[in-house]
């Protein structure tokens, strides 16, 4: 990450999505954004942010994410956080694994709204295909693997 940041932007910021489902074009919400800002490859900020999507968490996502429909029962829905969000995403490079899904999320909350976002990403999985193409799985469990990377808590 470190000489990727310095490559492309002096800073960045980690972007991590749970949703209702696959497809924000169905229905489907965010449920969690989790962001990392790294400057000149120093973490200076850490958000965490449940949502209230407005919907029922149905059972398969609670088990997979974690995330009950208790737990974001109160929490505030998209709308309350986009001013915010967008202050401390807009121009700066959004960096995610599989970024297609996280940022297609973020754009369709973003447009629910009627806020115009468009920033540039950069897709981990396409960066690892592209720096290993003869490697055969890029997924984070194995990106992690590869480079030795230390995980406390994903």
């Amino acid at each position: 990450m470190n000489s990727c940041s310095r490559n492309t932007a002096d800073t960045v910021i980690v972007i991590d999505f749970e949703t209702t489902g696959l497809s924000p074009d169905h229905g489907d919400r965010a449920i969690e954004i989790g962001a990392v800002r790294i400057e000149n490859g120093r973490i200076t900020d850490r958000f965490q942010q449940l949502m209230n999507p407005g919907r029922r968490i149905n059972p398969f996502i609670e088990d997979y994410t974690g995330i009950t429909n208790a737990m974001v029962a109160d929490a505030p829905r998209f709308a309350e956080i986009a001013g915010d969000l967008k202050d401390r995403l807009s121009g700066k490079l959004l960096v995610a694994h599989n970024a297609r899904f996280d940022y297609g999320f973020l754009k369709s909350e973003f447009r629910r709204e009627a806020i115009d976002f468009n920033e540039k990403t950069l897709c981990t999985v396409k960066l690892s295909r592209s720096l290993y193409p003869g490697q055969k799985r890029h997924n984070l469990d194995t990106i992690i693997s590869r480079h030795g990377l230390k995980v406390e808590n994903r």
